[in-house]
């Protein structure tokens, strides 16, 4: 008897053949133009201690006080399973000295991620991110560089239906001023217990609250923006003018708050027109005191994590993925076994030069062969038998045109 099917956990998101073909190049259009760039990969444990987030990522945000995965592992100790990753490579900055070496330090990252969130189309609870971090310098052309690397992968991916929102959180002299009064006005509104307890540990968080009543509430609260010391002001001026010169565009958004505590100065998200209710496809900004708070030098760092998911999603809907990414250069079709033999050579001389190969295995009659060679998405189909190995020519197949040329076994590589 069956044993009963055990399905994936509710809320992940999984990328099965041929989808999963669509993902990896989405992961690759984000991750190149950080290579490009000299950014180095930092490869990272997908759980912590969960003082670093709380610490780091910000007590008053939704993602510790409501959506961490934490557990108390055999050791008595807490682990939460990472929500985010600035905090995980800002720790690892720290504990192996890289912020004592030379600066910026310039690395990215990609993965899993966590939060317990109500899934929904985009929002998932195990989601996958590509992020970078320069950490070390505080310049405004570097803001720019970022803001670049993930406005170019997305456009790697093909996306043109995207915005870029940009605002600035100022400086801590900024920040503080601007508290002043944006409290006077909260104690206005009339919230509830728990709304009331978030203001008071960041007053900014609600900006960002989703509920409708409070979007109202919020309309006539006092802007960051409006309370730019002359420095913080200069810096953001900068970043803009940078952007301009790399012909960069964006909109100012002035009540644009992101989900992080730690964020100060430049702060964007990337928002997708095609996606609904889940449109960020992507964000970040300056982080100017979290590795002082995490135990580390008062070192400025500005980063960004870009949604995988939510990428793969915004070029399905804008219709730009290639449909032959999982193209294989040839399909080789052996009939018997001194045909799979050679099939199994050749495939393995074509490999090693870097072609992509696909062998038909199994007791398949050639009719059945080529329909596997059809779907397979090959440009190239080639049938083994007995006559092909002992003249040593093979008739190659052209999948999209159906033409066929005589080529000898050994000069397949010249000729795919």
């Amino acid at each position: 008897m069956a044993g009963k099917k055990i399905q994936a956990p509710k809320g992940v998101s999984e990328y099965i053949p041929p989808r999963s073909n669509t993902f990896e190049f989405v992961r690759e259009a984000l991750i190149t133009p950080a290579r490009r760039a000299g950014y180095q990969l930092m490869e990272l444990p997908v759980f912590e201690d969960t003082e670093l987030f709380t610490r780091g990522v910000g007590e008053s945000t939704d993602v510790v006080s409501k959506e961490m995965y934490t557990f108390t592992d055999r050791g008595d100790r807490s682990i939460t399973l990472r929500p985010e990753g600035t905090a995980g490579v800002m720790r690892s900055v720290i504990e192996h000295g890289l912020d004592r070496g030379q600066l910026p330090v310039k690395v990215f990252y990609s993965g899993a991620y966590f939060r317990a969130e109500r899934p929904q189309a985009g929002r998932y609870r195990q989601f996958y991110q590509v992020g970078i971090e320069a950490i070390g310098v505080n310049d405004p052309a570097i803001d720019a560089e970022v803001i670049a690397i993930a406005d170019a992968g997305f456009r790697a991916v093909g996306l043109t239906k995207f915005r870029l929102d940009l605002t600035s959180l100022g400086d801590a002299q900024t920040r503080a001023a601007h508290r002043i009064d944006l409290m006077k006005f909260i104690q206005t509104l009339d919230l509830d217990e728990a709304t009331a307890a978030r203001a008071l540990i960041n007053p900014l968080r609600l900006f960002d609250d989703k509920r409708e009543e409070m979007k109202k509430a919020m309309l006539d609260a006092p802007l960051l923006m409006d309370y730019l010391t002359p420095d913080a002001r200069d810096d953001f001026d900068n970043v803009k003018k940078y952007l301009d010169a790399m012909g960069i565009p964006y909109v100012l958004n002035p009540r644009m708050v992101r989900g992080l505590d730690y964020y100060t100065g430049t702060t964007f998200e990337f928002v997708h027109e095609l996606l609904g209710a889940q449109s960020g496809i992507g964000g970040g900004g300056r982080y100017d005191g979290l590795m002082q708070e995490l135990g580390g030098q008062a070192l400025s760092g500005i980063g960004f994590g870009l949604g995988i998911d939510r990428a793969v999603l915004a070029a399905e809907a804008e219709g730009v993925i290639s449909s032959d990414l999982a193209i294989s250069d040839l399909f080789i079709i052996p009939l018997g076994d001194l045909a799979m033999n050679t099939a199994l050579t050749t495939a393995q001389l074509l490999r090693t030069a870097g072609k992509n190969v696909q062998i038909s295995f199994g007791d398949r009659a050639l009719k059945g062969a080529m329909k596997v060679a059809d779907k397979s998405g090959a440009r190239y189909v080639v049938v083994l038998g007995d006559s092909e190995i002992a003249s040593g020519n093979v008739e190659l197949k052209h999948m999209n045109t159906g033409t066929t040329s005589s080529v000898r076994i050994d000069s397949l590589l010249e000729a795919i």
